[in-house]
């Protein structure tokens, strides 16, 4: 089987999870025990038999459930997301989507960047000189920033950044590139530009911070155990005895192979990072995608909840297969199997 087949394969299995995943969606919200049609009308129009045969015809529920769940299916499938009913009533969800949606993956993106290129070194620092004092420091640190709530750690960092002024002479707003607050959603309309660039990638840096810090733990953790277990493997000894340098036994041997568990530690906490930002984003204002979920929820505009939710749905979907994609390039066995 070759790369390409693996890859293909990987997709189309990946099919059948995305519809599982809207059908359970659909029958949870329309289906179950939450009328959506009573979430639309006020205190005192719930007992109004007018009122509520106009919002079951609003929803399309007055329909047989075959009939709308194939509609509903194929409104998706085709990008046809209607309109809000009570979060932003009568906006189009596809304009909410693509308003909200690239900050939390603009958010994501920094936070996973960050957590991999601060973790998965230090975890290889730790593991090639195990039982030093440089290891043991590395991983009390991991341990540590692991162990601080994520609230907490916001909370601290915003303060921290509100008072640099008096412990540099210059606040954060001026450093490098102006921005207006500390807090608050980056502009996503100018990040074409150079100083548009900047100013986005320093409005979402210290919620990024934040939001990698559980995964920079993880990642230091899981890094040092992979490089332990792949130093005592007997091709590192036989590399050895061959008289490989220390620089390529390192880097071709150890740390290459290291990388192959830390793969899907990554690409599974980068969903995490993507939609689970809800309370890193309501602490620093971002209005990213995690919000409108949110906020989705407590207004009841349950159908706005599983639009959202199939986006979530294709982004797990798609970090799913950045991961088989990932296997391929780090291990070459992976795709060969069978062949």
């Amino acid at each position: 089987m070759s790369r390409l087949t693996y890859v293909v394969k990987r997709f189309l299995l990946a099919i059948p999870v995305v519809w599982l995943g809207t059908t359970m969606t659909w029958f949870i919200i329309f289906m179950g025990p939450i009328d959506p049609a009573t979430r639309l009308l006020s205190q005192g129009q719930t007992r109004n038999p007018a009122a509520y045969q106009a919002a079951q015809e609003q929803l399309g529920l007055n329909t047989p459930p075959l009939e709308h769940y194939i509609e509903y299916m194929t409104n998706l499938l085709t990008f046809d997301l209607g309109r809000t009913f009570l979060l932003y009533q009568g906006s189009s969800v596809n304009a909410l989507i693509l308003d909200f949606l690239p900050r939390t993956l603009w958010l994501g993106f920094w936070s996973v960047l960050i957590a991999v290129l601060i973790g998965v070194p230090l975890g290889f620092y730790a593991g090639m000189r195990s039982n030093t004092t440089a290891d043991y420091l590395a991983s009390f640190g991991g341990i540590v920033w692991r162990a601080m709530p994520n609230f907490w750690l916001a909370i601290m960092l915003l303060a921290l950044l509100g008072s640099l002024q008096g412990l540099i002479g210059v606040s954060w707003q001026e450093l490098i590139v102006p921005i207006d607050a500390i807090s608050g959603s980056p502009d996503m309309s100018r990040i074409g530009t150079v100083d548009g660039f900047l100013a986005a990638t320093k409005k979402v840096l210290p919620a990024a911070l934040v939001l990698g810090s559980a995964s920079m733990g993880n990642e230091m953790r899981i890094g040092r155990t992979a490089v332990l277990e792949v130093r005592n493997e007997d091709f590192v000894d036989m590399a050895k005895a061959k008289g490989v340098s220390d620089r390529a036994l390192v880097w071709k041997h150890v740390l290459r192979n290291a990388l192959v568990p830390l793969v899907p530690i990554i690409t599974s906490e980068a969903f995490l990072l993507i939609g689970g930002s809800v309370l890193v984003e309501t602490v620093f204002g971002i209005n990213g995608i995690g919000w409108l979920f949110f906020r989705a929820a407590i207004q009841g505009d349950l159908p706005l909840v599983g639009t959202l939710m199939y986006v979530f749905i294709l982004i797990i979907v798609g970090i799913n297969l950045v991961q088989d994609l990932l296997y391929t390039i780090i291990d070459p066995r992976v795709g060969l199997e069978g062949a």
